[in-house]
């Protein structure tokens, strides 16, 4: 095939994001696909460094405004020096995280609005996902699953912060049903992954990729 193809797995703290992006992993590479697995912000040197900038619990004075920035900065490191490179390489990329994000988390969580989208349009040069998957669950319960763990800058953020970010999502998945196929992450493992295979047979079969 000429292109590959570019996943990502959306939602807050607590979804069960990394077991079922191991999942897909398996799913293409069962299937013959080379895939490079991403993460945000990080996946390049540069970017990160700069997500260990944004983690920092010592860094609770940053502004939104700087955070949007620093996403931004990271994600166009991850987009021109690895994303975009590797696609048109014909690799399958999935990414745990990208603009839908930074959308939820800044533009709803921080109410910055549409600023976070115009950035991020000029940071991934206009490049967007083919399939996201939202992975829905109350973010009160998501967050029960990971409580007990040190918690980094953002996750010290208090409860009406991540429930703007859940409805941010929401709103995300309803405006572009086409891209975002939501998942009721609240299921057990193999109820998540089948919903998510049936998405993955899907844009496999309608992009006619073997393999």
């Amino acid at each position: 095939m000429s292109r590959g193809l570019f996943i990502t797995f959306e939602g807050t703290d607590g979804t069960g994001k990394s077991t079922q992006i191991e999942f897909a992993r398996e799913y293409f590479e069962s299937r013959g696909f080379n895939v490079l697995m991403s993460r945000e912000p990080g996946g390049t040197s540069i970017s990160e460094k700069l997500r260990g900038i944004l983690l920092d619990k010592a860094n609770g004075e940053m502004s939104p405004v700087t955070e949007m920035m620093i996403y931004a900065a990271s994600r166009a490191q991850l987009v021109s020096e690895v994303i975009i490179p590797a696609v048109n390489d014909g690799t399958v990329v999935i990414c745990d995280r990208f603009v839908d994000s930074s959308v939820a988390y800044q533009a709803f969580g921080r109410g910055l609005g549409d600023m976070v989208a115009e950035v991020n349009s000029y940071a991934t040069t206009g490049l967007a996902p083919d399939i996201t998957f939202f992975m829905d669950i109350d973010p009160e319960v998501g967050r029960s699953r990971i409580a007990g763990g040190e918690l980094d800058r953002l996750e010290q953020e208090k409860s009406d912060f991540f429930r703007r970010v859940y409805d941010g999502y929401k709103s995300i998945a309803a405006l572009d049903p086409g891209r975002v196929k939501t998942i009721d992450a609240s299921g057990t493992v193999e109820e998540v992954r089948a919903a998510i295979e049936v998405h993955l047979d899907e844009i496999t079969g309608r992009m006619g990729l073997d393999g």
